[in-house]
């Protein structure tokens, strides 16, 4: 019985060996020792500064720490190193983090990227190569996506489909999952927003078939299904009808004056009887074939390809973002095999945190519209005492032009 249990044991420590995350980031205190700042920008004065914060709204003021952009109108590059660089070759891939825009974003990047091992951290910039990018990017209303990009054979490849993202200012979180049977899915706050095929979504291979080049439409080949009737005949007269006719209500004004207006010209209006161009009655073409196809072949650059899902060598995490209004908060960083483990991360973090975040947002954006409210009033108050003084003394500049007059009057009349 004690073996049976200590083998029990065994397996379940294999097991969560074996399921370890690869990178787990939550950005505590010490989480500077493990990010290295790219120099990239910087000699022109256009490298951002990351700063270390939950923001002004937040569930937990401690947990909820994650690393923000800091100034407008900035680039932002940063990363940390993967202890274990490792393939993901038949296994799952699993990319989660979270992603807040307290600032309300109007233009920038809230992507991260996974690298090679090779990367050099400290001039990591937006030409260095990666495996995959992912995560939400915004800019004014026409850009509002959440980007999936993998490289493939040194290329990056957009996703076809348009992958909504959140715009609100709350956190929220991007799961990426990739399986090795070159499948994946995208989730955001643990809901599925969108799946599918990696060779469907994404133009990473030649397409199977193309048109036979060799292949073109016959020259006697009739693709129109009606013709005109070669024994419909226009009737006669039919072109000496006028599109236009003199008005037969309009008369000469009795005041026109052909000296100074010139000779008198009655209008032209619509002729009722005119019926336009003549055209023969269509009937369908006893010749039509169908409209032609172009036949398709086996394209011979096409290769398949059961791998596009791997990567050998993923060693770093970064964030390479623009920014417009800054502000944006990122944390509760995992790259695992294990989609519980992601699960949990997410269950302890931001589901543990998530209404009071947005409680404690809300009752700042109501504290923010009432002052701006007071202001309003106190504004409209002030302007009010302002004319109102103002008008009290125009009052009493004519009470001492009155009494001045009167004085005046008196001086005269003493005089008399």
């Amino acid at each position: 019985m004690l073996r049976a249990s200590l083998v029990v044991v065994a397996v379940l420590a294999l097991a969560s060996l074996a399921s370890a995350a690869y990178f787990t980031e939550k950005f505590d205190d010490s989480w500077a020792s493990r990010w290295v700042v790219s120099d990239w920008k910087k000699s022109d004065g256009t490298a951002g500064v990351w700063k270390h914060t939950a923001g002004t709204f937040y569930g937990d003021a401690q947990e909820d720490k994650g690393i923000s952009t800091s100034e407008d109108a900035r680039f932002y590059a940063i990363s940390s190193k993967i202890d274990k660089p490792f393939s993901n070759e038949g296994k799952d891939l699993i990319l989660q983090f979270s992603a807040k825009h307290p600032q309300s974003i109007d233009c920038g990047g809230g992507y991260i990227k996974l690298l090679p091992s090779t990367t050099d951290q400290k001039n990591f910039n937006g030409e260095s190569p990666y495996a995959i990018m992912f995560g939400p990017d915004i800019c004014g209303t026409s850009t509002r996506r959440t980007h999936v990009i993998f490289t493939y054979k040194n290329k990056n490849h957009l996703i076809k489909k348009d992958v909504k993202c959140e715009t609100d200012k709350l956190t929220h979180v991007y799961t990426l999952i990739v399986r090795p049977d070159n499948t994946y899915e995208v989730r955001i706050d643990g809901k599925k927003v969108e799946s599918g095929s990696l060779t469907d979504d994404w133009d990473f291979l030649a397409p199977k078939t193309i048109k036979d080049p060799e292949a073109s439409k016959p020259s006697d080949w009739v693709d129109e299904a009606k013709m005109a009737d070669p024994s419909d005949v226009k009737p006669s007269g039919w072109d000496d009808i006028p599109a236009k006719i003199v008005d037969p209500k309009a008369s000469k004004p009795d005041d026109w004056d052909e000296e100074s207006d010139g000779v008198w010209e009655a209008p032209t209006i619509d002729n009722p009887e005119y019926k336009g161009e003549w055209k023969a009655k269509q009937i369908d073409n006893p010749a039509y074939k169908g409209p032609w196809v172009h036949p398709m072949i086996a394209n011979p650059d096409f290769s398949d390809d059961a791998t596009i899902y791997k990567y050998n060598d993923i060693g770093v995490v970064g964030f390479e973002l623009w920014q417009v209004k800054a502000g944006s908060i990122f944390d509760n960083i995992i790259v695992t095999d294990s989609l519980a483990e992601a699960e949990d991360l997410m269950a302890k973090t931001w589901t543990k945190n998530n209404a009071a975040e947005k409680a404690m947002m809300e009752d700042q954006d109501k504290a923010q519209r009432e002052k701006e409210e007071a202001d309003r009033k106190k504004a409209e108050e002030e302007r009010k005492s302002q004319e109102a003084a103002k008008a009290d003394d125009e009052d009493d500049d004519e009470d001492d032009e009155a009494a001045q007059a009167i004085k005046n009057k008196k001086a005269e009349h003493d005089e008399l």
